[in-house]
């Protein structure tokens, strides 16, 4: 069965980032833990999901994802100094949360769910990152297809619900946001 709309997919790869020599493996999706997806229901990006189409089990791929085509180019204004007290937790400063290299769930004010990145502590401020993990990133897919078929109505029940298979941009978490991680 070929990879079409409304398809379960299953895949295996290697994630690098980076350019020629420098490039640098940012996640591994295995077949004890492979990506799982419904295709065309935009869980992953639109770019992922083209370079997979019409793909069935045992078919290999190589491709690679350009910044504006994947998670953006990164945003400089995206990086804000935030008072601290809207860190504390009954007065307190959370310190054990807040700290540098954490990624925080976080709302705007119109109650849009972001994750940020605390980039330093500050005496006043913590300076956070909202930009996606792998904004202004080139990303290089080289996998596998294992597994394509009708979705069951417990497949479909476990992708939205927000158990997704797991993997880069798997339900709004993972490495991405449209649906958690990559693609």
């Amino acid at each position: 069965m070929k990879i079409t709309a409304n398809k379960y997919v299953a895949v295996i790869y290697d994630l690098n980032v980076g350019e020629g020599e420098e490039r640098e493996l940012m996640e591994k999706a295995t077949r004890e833990v492979p990506l799982k997806f419904i295709y065309g229901t935009g869980m992953m990006i639109p770019a992922f999901e083209d370079a997979l189409a019409g793909l069935e089990p045992g078919s290999a791929f190589d491709f690679t994802i350009t910044p504006e085509n994947a998670y953006g180019e990164y945003n400089e204004d995206h990086v804000l100094d935030l008072p601290k007290s809207i860190f504390e937790v009954d007065g307190k400063f959370d310190a054990e949360m807040v700290k540098e290299g954490s990624t925080i769930p976080m709302m705007d004010a119109e109650g849009n769910r972001m994750n940020g990145s605390v980039l330093e502590v500050k005496d006043d401020v913590v300076v956070m990152d909202f930009n996606h993990p792998l904004a202004g990133e080139t990303l290089h897919f080289k996998g596998e297809v294992i597994d394509v078929h009708e979705p069951t109505a417990e497949e479909i029940a476990a992708m939205t619900s927000g158990s997704c298979g797991g993997g880069c941009d798997s339900c709004g978490g993972g490495c991405g946001d449209g649906c958690g991680g990559c693609h």
